[in-house]
């Protein structure tokens, strides 16, 4: 049998979650991988047969997406280029995680492909959204069609839905509590995070920043380039984790029975509707509405945060189930 698994390369959470189904997909054939976009810091560990342009959105320094830098980065007959050399009638079986050149190249060329992601768990209407204007919802739906879908998220919303794929590296992971907080917001420049953070210093920050190539403290903060390995022992050893909206990142610190408070970025639907999810369940949310974080951030150190998840590891019976029901 033969695989295409198209991955989306925009954030981390689309590449650390096929690091973990790759190894499961190639129980049941030979695996060629896919990643359009530009934007994640995590690589794969397998080798990439197709790397493509893509459509990504490009993450800003203010808390929301660059939507100069990302229309500038489009290339719209790259892309019609790019669906036209996928040889697709090669595969037995073709994966989507949220990738859009390939889903179009199934959809124009009426091949079946299954959307396997985060996002595909957002064609039920079961799962919690909040209002929105209509353009944002056309977004999400369009992007990247698939005839099938199989979808993950914080909680089974719907027959179709899984709970998320926890990395095998966090689920054995030895965690402590060193009293510390692990910060990861991609879409702010930390110029501006290390002021807010220092007015709060009864505790120690450890921020990762995308937009830092060299580390430094500046008082009880602590700012180090993005780096898994680092972030990963941060994560393991702190009080909480303040993050964006993204959904493996937030999944993890839950996993691991970490405090949570998420900052979605702005204009960015997906995170929007993960925050809201996560809002209730009773966890706290940044707003980008909120102009002042400072007193939301203290309230949140200062108080004890109770909740458990429950996120079985079942991704070997989902990627099971899903090469026995898809694969041609």
């Amino acid at each position: 049998m033969k695989i295409l698994y198209a991955i989306q390369g925009t954030g981390n959470g689309h590449i650390s979650r096929a690091r973990e189904i790759v190894p499961l997909l190639q129980q049941y054939g030979d695996v060629d991988l896919l990643v359009s976009g530009t934007q994640a810091d995590v690589k794969l560990v397998q080798e990439v047969k197709f790397q493509l342009h893509g459509f990504s959105f490009i993450f800003g320094k203010k808390g929301g997406v660059n939507h100069y830098e990302t229309w500038k980065s489009m290339d719209l007959p790259q892309f019609v280029r790019d669906m036209r050399s996928i040889p697709l009638e090669d595969y037995n079986l073709i994966l989507n995680d949220f990738e859009p050149v390939t889903a179009w190249a199934c959809k124009s060329r009426g091949i079946e492909s299954v959307g396997l992601s985060h996002q595909a768990s957002f064609r039920s209407r079961k799962v919690p959204k909040p209002k929105s204007i209509d353009w944002a919802q056309l977004v999400m739906k369009y992007y990247a069609p698939a005839t099938h879908y199989v979808g993950f998220h914080f909680d089974r919303y719907d027959d179709f839905i899984y709970t998320p794929v926890i990395r095998a590296g966090i689920r054995n992971m030895e965690t402590s509590n060193l009293g510390h907080y692990t910060v990861y917001l991609p879409a702010i420049d930390d110029r501006y995070l290390v002021p807010l953070l220092k007015q709060i210093p009864q505790v120690r920050w450890e921020v990762f920043s995308k937009h830092s190539k060299e580390g430094y403290v500046n008082g009880n903060v602590t700012v180090t380039a993005v780096n898994n390995e680092l972030f990963n022992k941060s994560l393991a050893s702190c009080e909480g984790l303040l993050t964006g909206g993204g959904f493996e990142g937030p999944a993890e610190a839950l996993f691991l029975g970490k405090k949570l408070l998420v900052a979605p970025m702005k204009f960015q639907y997906e995170q929007q509707c993960n925050a809201y999810a996560l809002k209730q369940f009773g966890l706290p949310v940044l707003w980008g509405s909120n102009k002042n974080w400072l007193p939301v951030i203290k309230h949140w150190v200062e108080c004890p945060q109770v909740h458990q998840f429950h996120f079985p590891d079942e991704t070997a019976a989902v990627i099971d189930k899903v090469v026995k029901q898809f694969a041609r």
